[in-house]
């Protein structure tokens, strides 16, 4: 536990027991406690011996002995009593009976009638109805109906085993304490903890420390929670993470349902997945292991990772659909998406990925920028190749716009229009369906020679860097080429012509801006 040195908090047997008697005896001298002091009684015994060479104001019992201090019974073969100091040890066949679901067992008991404090010692053994522990050495106070070992114990309750070298058992709450080299081991998976406790009756385990639980299909970490190792449910904070085959999800807390494979985070959340190589980050998230999905909302970013240049993704809401093994098929963003990547920028209101044909779907608006050019449609359709862009379908209302000068522009437009791309750059263009063109023809210094206004059914595009090299009108072209001063102003721009590079993200942090 940070802060706390492990002597100062679990000391160790001997010092705890010390303690023990030392705030007895406190207590039992304040005004306002008082401590009914009641003798250890004989009830049977075959043999009684006196002999002062065993010790003086020393009663031998022999066979079938049977003692009683208040409701408490004690039973053993023999026993040495002196009822003078009203404490005895007691040898072979220990039992204390405490309650009516409380017994403990072992093979010699020394018992203090006046502190209530009892120490058994091998072949120990603690019985009650939810629970059973086995240990070397036992230290039990009636007082407070607290056992203690720290030499090592083990606890069965149910279908759970609990190890530990240190435990406390707090009868009168159903509660065991368990410190240093804590295993739960369970039919469907082992939990290892630093400290721990487990309530017998809701079989219910509360992590005080670092804590994994390691099962077939997942491992769980986490330093602070609980696990209801009966119903199978979870809460998990501080550096909380579950594993799950290729998948990994972070949080500052995760509530999970073993049971379900459902979960729920909250706060920095992080799901990685190593397969893909995909990390998506939020402050709220749903994931669904039988169902095959997870999102992520609050903040969500989505972290597409390559080794040259890795896409930076925000939406309202990321959604991971995956296969039956758990792997990933696809990842939709809803709402507000924009996306950065240092050769290509993106917005639209939403996104679907298909992540075996690397195939990315942009809807509602979407608008692209590679290098100077805007592009935009009702639908566009992005496919990768080896981490890099392949080619682009664009549907509909389809706009290549890029930059002439301050004022002008170079404008594509078609129904449908295929863009070519060779490391990440567009060279191609194919134009399908009312292909319109404005162009800006210049010399190589700049000086504008024309205006070349063009309509044709079909266009065939090439650049060269980033801009037209060449353009192939086919079927039916009309293309003029219009000195500057004799091109009507109004028609510089075609009709649906928008140019919003103030939207355009310069960053991987301008993905979180929309206006």
């Amino acid at each position: 536990m940070p802060g706390h040195s492990a002597e100062k908090i679990f000391p160790s047997g001997r010092f705890v027991l010390l303690i023990t008697v030392l705030v007895i005896f406190a207590f039992s001298n304040h005004p306002g406690f008082s401590q009914k002091k009641t003798q250890v009684k004989i009830v049977n015994a075959r043999e009684l011996r006196i002999d002062n060479k065993v010790g003086e104001n020393i009663k031998q019992l022999v066979g079938d002995v049977v003692m009683r201090q208040d409701s408490t019974w004690f039973y053993c073969d023999s026993a040495l009593l002196n009822s003078q100091s009203n404490n005895f040890d007691a040898f072979g066949n220990v039992r204390i009976n405490v309650n009516d679901t409380l017994n403990i067992y072992g093979d010699v008991l020394n018992y203090d009638g006046a502190t209530r404090l009892a120490i058994m010692h091998y072949n120990v053994k603690m019985v009650d109805k939810r629970a059973v522990l086995t240990t070397d050495h036992l230290n039990y106070d009636r007082n407070t109906g607290i056992a203690f070992y720290n030499t090592g114990g083990r606890i069965v309750s149910d279908t759970n085993i609990l190890t530990s070298r240190i435990g406390y058992f707090y009868s009168n709450e159903n509660l065991f304490f368990f410190r240093d080299s804590v295993v739960l081991t369970n039919p469907d998976y082992i939990m290892r903890s630093d400290t721990l406790k487990y309530h017998t009756v809701t079989e219910t385990a509360f992590f005080l420390g670092p804590t994994t639980i390691t099962g077939e299909e997942n491992f769980i970490y986490c330093e602070r929670g609980w696990y209801d190792t009966k119903n199978n449910i979870s809460s998990l904070k501080q550096n909380a993470y579950i594993v799950h085959g290729d998948q990994t999800v972070e949080g500052d807390s995760i509530y999970y349902n073993r049971g379900r494979s459902y979960g729920e985070a909250y706060r920095n959340i992080i799901i990685t997945d190593t397969v893909e190589d995909i990390i998506i980050n939020g402050n709220y998230a749903e994931f669904d292991r039988d169902e095959g999905y997870a999102f992520v909302t609050d903040s969500a970013l989505a972290i597409m990772i390559d080794k040259y240049d890795s896409l930076f993704l925000h939406a309202d809401t990321i959604m991971v659909m995956s296969d039956s093994s758990g792997k990933a098929e696809v990842i939709n963003a809803y709402h507000k998406v924009k996306f950065f990547r240092p050769d290509l920028q993106g917005m639209s209101d939403s996104m679907t990925y298909f992540v075996p044909d690397s195939t990315v779907t942009l809807r509602g608006n979407p608008i692209l920028w590679s290098d100077e050019n805007q592009l935009s449609a009702d639908t566009i359709k992005i496919v990768y190749a080896n981490n890099e862009v392949d080619s682009m379908v664009m549907y509909n209302s389809c706009f290549i716009i890029s930059r002439d000068d301050s004022t002008t522009f170079n404008q594509i437009k078609g129904k449908t229009m295929v863009g070519y791309f060779k490391e990440n750059r567009i060279y191609k263009i194919t134009v399908s369906g009312n292909s319109e063109t404005i162009y800006f023809v210049r010399e190589e210094d700049r000086t504008l020679i024309g205006i070349n206004k063009a309509l044709a059914s079909r266009m065939l595009i090439f650049l060269d860097g980033n801009e037209i090299s060449t353009i192939s009108y086919i079927d039916k072209p009309d293309a003029h080429l219009v000195p500057e001063k004799d091109y009507p102003p109004a028609e510089l721009k075609l009709k649906g012509f928008q140019w919003i590079e103030e939207q355009r993200p310069l960053d991987r942090y301008d993905i979180f801006k929309w206006d």
